[in-house]
């Protein structure tokens, strides 16, 4: 089964113990953006998938499920 974007990146930062402001806070947005990516109802800008995809290190395929 193919996890969407928002259910990985809530699990990577449920991982690493992080709540959604620390998280926010660690990639320069505001705790909105991480609540509307994990729920599925906006999408980060690729500046942001690359930050977060840095921040993680995980890879863009991963983040975007196209890789398990």
């Amino acid at each position: 089964m193919n996890t969407t974007f928002g259910e990985r990146l809530k699990e990577l930062r449920k991982e690493r113990g992080l709540g959604q402001i620390a998280l926010a806070t660690a990639l320069g947005v505001g705790k909105s953006s991480i609540s509307l990516w994990e729920r599925g109802e906006s999408e980060p800008t690729l500046t942001n998938l690359i930050t977060i995809a840095q921040y993680f290190d995980v890879t863009l395929d991963w983040l975007a499920g196209l890789t398990d």
